[in-house]
């Protein structure tokens, strides 16, 4: 087996100018994870209940066990957190990207419709919400498969990009590769511009996402308020776009339906929204957007 390759270098200290639309001098991708309906559960026979990033650290329900509370936090998301989240979006008229677990869409058609409806970027998350690591490279070449054609079913279009839950496989972009249709992978956190790494002989593009510009800070105890995480994301995109007058740079921000759309912390969302959206010379973009942007500005 081939394994990938690290880079550790980079652009280094003269980063290209990314020639973002309008001048702009940050780039901003909000990313909404929907992953509720996709998780490890009993009803799909996976023997345990996936209680990672809820309001619980350590489940007290042992492993193997059916865990109920955990299943009605994952449940949230889907029934109330994404709808409040998407209104934020819709009122200030500003471009989504949506992490879309395939399973947990086909799950709840009325939130499919509504993602396309708004017209909203989509970026495949997967077949389900686990671990790719974990499979074989036939069980995940099949799960890709079954993630494609069941988005082209709930959303209308294939999706274009892919990111897949926390670790990708040491096969995955080469799947994904292979596959042909995808534009660009975001299994990837090392930097803050679109690179293109090598896979079959031919040029990839890599979006990079971000563990840091997160929401699961609020499941680990580093936020506690809507302040805090208002705070955090405000000093990044202030000093991006400090730093954009002579080096361009983007900007992920991860959401979740079960976290951020809480009301006490979608308030700190908002104020974050409504910050970035003062900065005419801010891009908000889908994740599509930008790798488009990429592909035509920068050719491999």
């Amino acid at each position: 087996m081939t394994q990938p390759v690290r880079d550790i270098v980079g652009y280094g200290p003269n980063p290209p100018d990314p020639k973002w639309p309008g001048g702009a001098r940050v780039a901003v991708n909000f990313v909404l994870n929907y992953e509720e309906g996709s998780e490890y559960s009993f009803m799909d026979e996976d023997g345990h209940s996936d209680a990672f990033l809820t309001e619980v650290g350590t489940p007290p329900v042992p492993h193997g066990d059916r865990d109920l509370a955990a299943e009605s936090m994952f449940e949230y998301g889907s029934r109330v957190g994404f709808w409040r989240v998407l209104r934020l979006f819709e009122e200030r008229g500003l471009k989504l990207t949506i992490f879309a677990c395939a399973l947990a869409l086909e799950r709840n058609p009325a939130a499919a419709r509504a993602i396309r409806d708004a017209g909203h970027d989509i970026c495949c998350h997967g077949w389900r919400w686990i671990e790719h690591y974990k499979l074989s490279e036939a069980e995940e070449r099949d799960h890709i498969a079954k993630a494609i054609t069941s988005l082209e079913t709930t959303l209308g279009e294939r999706p274009y990009g892919w990111y897949c839950r926390y670790g990708a496989s040491v096969n995955t972009r080469r799947l994904v590769a292979e596959e042909g249709g995808f534009l660009y992978d975001s299994d990837s956190y090392n930097d803050e511009l679109p690179y293109y790494v090598e896979v079959g002989g031919k040029p990839h593009l890599v979006v990079p996402y971000s563990q840091a510009n997160n929401d699961t800070k609020f499941t680990n105890g580093l936020f506690a308020t809507s302040d805090d995480y208002f705070v955090f994301h405000r000093d990044g995109f202030d000093m991006l776009y400090a730093e954009g007058a002579t080096r361009p740079k983007m900007m992920s921000v991860g959401l979740h339906c079960r976290l951020i759309g809480h009301p006490a912390r979608a308030v700190g969302l908002a104020r974050l929204l409504d910050h970035v959206a003062a900065h005419d010379d801010a891009w908000v973009a889908g994740r599509l957007d930008i790798a488009r942007h990429w592909l035509a500005e920068h050719p491999a």
